[in-house]
């Protein structure tokens, strides 16, 4: 069992409360905790099916859920002459170096990180780095997950042929491997693209595997989820380009995803991200980081949906600079926000007027009275819950 430890409980059980006062507040009310730090979630958005309606899976449990960063192993020395703005501080390094992943493990172990999602697919090369990173994982306590990248370099799906045979050989590689075992039993991978694939054509990837892997959806929308539901078994969201101080519905967008995955008991992995610029490989927006307040507001969001994990996007994507990786202009700044974020309570509700249309007023005074006493009977249910059953998660 990887280091999920004490210190997180009170942040995550805090978190916990504000998303059930998310979903259990129907008429207009101060918005939680987490809402606050990024935009209130409207009165539509509605809770996520009580665990009883999905008897197979195990209910997520804030205080328990892993936190994961993107891993991307595409570098070579050359690859840092092309659209950066910024290098890591360990230099401009390959990605078949071990001493390099060594090193990013153990920085990443020792703010509070658990594990990477590492975007893979069966290649010579990314078979070789895939195997050298799983061995400093396993010598240093450390977790891995999959993102398999079904699109080419030009962002063409990759033929359905050359998926199911990549998923066959991921499986009988590292389907009983320890350090893949992130949610239980069975290694996470999820699926990039998986809008450019029919919901036939999804099924025939991950049904041959199904009892050696948990195959997620990446999709975009609720719709999106809904569609494929049925062949995976839950949905990571890659979101990194907005900005969840200035996003309309940012919140709501999540809650929606969330409640989407979990309708039809789905694992659930929600995103933060320090910032966004990827013009230099066509984007357009930026997102700026806000010297660490974009990923705080970004994690206060990503708690509120109660996920059953958290992918930081990313650990060394640095041509969308969304890196949180030490580098040579920031330093170790992003890592330490992860670090105190990992460590520390979430930030305390902002008053709100009593007078105002969002205040608690005498025509909701008792609902939400009854509210509070329903989410405090199912926080203290759900978190004596995590501490018996852990037995088929990390």
């Amino acid at each position: 069992m990887i280091g999920v430890r004490g210190r997180r409980r009170g942040r995550r059980a805090a978190a916990l409360a504000g998303a059930l006062g998310l979903a259990l507040v129907a008429l207009p009310a101060a918005p939680s905790a987490a809402a606050s730090a990024t935009s209130p979630a409207p009165a539509s958005v509605t809770a996520a099916p009580p665990a009883a309606q999905c008897p197979n899976r195990a209910p997520a449990l804030p205080d328990h859920a892993p936190v994961l960063a993107h891993f991307y192993q595409w570098f070579t020395t050359s690859s840092w002459n092309r659209a950066k703005i910024d290098y890591p501080a360990i230099g401009r390094y390959s990605s078949d170096d071990t001493k390099v992943m060594t090193k990013q493990v153990t920085e990443a172990r020792s703010a509070g990180i658990n594990g990477f999602i590492v975007g893979w697919r069966s290649t010579p090369s990314l078979d070789s780095r895939l195997a050298a990173l799983r061995g400093v994982a396993a010598a240093n306590d450390f977790k891995l997950a999959i993102t398999y990248q079904a699109q080419d370099f030009g962002r063409k799906p990759l033929p359905v042929a050359q998926v199911q045979h990549d998923l066959q050989k991921l499986a009988d590689t590292y389907g009983n491997d320890p350090v893949f075992q992130v949610l239980g039993s069975r290694p996470v991978v999820a699926l990039s693209g998986t809008w450019n694939y029919s919901e036939q054509d999804i099924r025939s990837m991950t049904a041959p595997v199904a009892s050696r892997l948990m195959v997620l959806a990446t999709e975009k929308n609720p719709a999106g989820y809904q569609r494929v539901a049925a062949a995976v078994e839950g949905e990571l969201y890659y979101w990194s380009s907005p900005d969840p101080q200035h996003t309309p519905n940012y919140v709501k967008t999540l809650l929606a995803m969330a409640n989407a995955t979990r309708a039809k008991c789905g694992v659930w992995i929600a995103p933060v991200a320090p910032g966004f610029d990827a013009r230099l490989v066509g984007g357009h927006s930026i997102v700026d980081r806000r010297n660490g307040g974009t990923l705080r507001s970004s994690w206060q969001a990503a708690l509120s949906t109660v996920p059953d994990a958290i992918g930081i996007i990313s650990w060394n994507e640095f041509s969308e600079n969304t890196f949180i990786e030490p580098s040579v202009k920031t330093g170790t700044r992003y890592l330490d926000v992860v670090r105190d974020l990992i460590a520390a309570p979430p930030p305390p509700a902002k008053e709100t007027d009593s007078s105002s249309p969002q205040g608690v007023g005498p025509t909701n005074t008792a609902f939400i009275a009854a509210s509070v006493t329903v989410g405090t009977i199912l926080l203290v249910t759900i978190v004596g819950v995590s501490r018996r059953r852990r037995k088929d998660r990390i």
